[in-house]
């Protein structure tokens, strides 16, 4: 596109500069003692022999042929600049999920909007369930960060803030469950308690299990870790399983499979993008959140640094 522009640009400026002009070639002859042989020089000699008449018709031939060249330029130049789809950006088949969809009209409206606003951390907690957390409980050395996850942080005057499971975990699945009629609701509470239940014995297979602490591990620390693990996907899985039927949405929440060989391929999930989003969700935070972020986005003009609050849902 940009060399036919080009080529375009100058046919047209080479017929301009030619049109209702004859032009011959005249070559003179000059002799070099320097060189001992002679030189041909070339000029041009151009006269203008066309009639009031002819000059007319010639300017208005001209006029004619630069306005559609004018336009042949226009199109090619927006055909050069104009924004390339790649495959990638073609439009999913899968339409995107509002009030509308599956069997959510049938639903309380509080049930549709705790639906609609945890539906993608609840599906982002469990890419870190199964992408992040599985493989901590199997390394003794990864037990300190697993018994953080249910420690409460910032305690001020004998009380402390929510932990990372009662936040991305227990917190929304509670309030999903009390917004659902009643029919789900108590499949939910159900599924609720039995993942709290899991995760009070992960908590006590770990604990006191550091990496910096010199203490000596019970054979059967790792296996109950894993127990308690699975016995959580399991709690999890089940909320999951009545979300989608309650929204008559199938496999809108995706499932973890259990722990094998072809276990990343089974879940469908891309563990690529979660960790580019967990990374660029961390800087975000580091930098204050979306409203500092955009004070530091001032400075991706020198391209040392990106911006990290504006990433798009897995």
């Amino acid at each position: 596109n940009f060399l036919l522009v080009a080529f375009i640009a100058v046919d047209a400026i080479h017929a301009f500069s030619s049109s209702g002009t004859n032009c011959g070639h005249k070559s003179t002859k000059v002799y070099a003692p320097s060189l001992g042989s002679p030189l041909r020089a070339t000029s041009n000699e151009c006269n203008d022999e066309s009639s009031p008449t002819t000059k007319s018709s010639t300017s208005q031939t001209r006029r004619t042929w630069l306005q559609k060249s004018a336009s042949t330029l226009l199109l090619g130049s927006t055909a050069a600049f104009a924004p390339i789809q790649p495959a990638s950006a073609a439009p999913s088949n899968r339409p995107v999920t509002d009030a509308s969809s599956g069997d959510l009209p049938e639903l309380p409206p509080e049930a549709v909007r705790s639906y609609l606003q945890y539906r993608f951390s609840l599906q982002l907690a469990a890419d870190y369930y199964l992408f992040d957390l599985q493989s901590m409980v199997s390394d003794t050395d990864e037990f300190g960060a697993v018994s953080d996850l249910v420690a409460s942080k910032g305690a001020r005057g004998g009380q402390g803030g929510a932990s990372r499971i009662e936040r991305e975990y227990v917190n929304p699945m509670r309030i999903v469950g009390l917004s659902m009629p009643p029919e789900y609701a108590d499949d939910i509470r159900d599924t609720q308690f039995a993942f709290e239940k899991a995760m009070s014995k992960l908590t006590k297979a770990t604990n006191g299990i550091r990496r910096d602490l010199p203490v000596e591990i019970d054979a059967s620390a790792v296996p109950k870790a894993q127990a308690a693990w699975e016995e959580g996907r399991v709690a999890f899985n089940s909320f999951f399983t009545i979300l989608n039927t309650a929204t008559g949405l199938k496999d809108e929440l995706t499932l973890m499979p259990p722990a094998g060989p072809n276990q990343i391929k089974e879940y469908g999930r891309n563990i690529r993008r979660y960790n580019e989003f967990m990374k660029k969700t961390k800087l975000c935070q580091n930098r204050g959140g979306p409203t500092l972020s955009a004070a530091w986005g001032q400075l991706m003009v020198s391209g040392y640094l990106q911006d990290s609050c504006g990433v798009e849902p897995l």
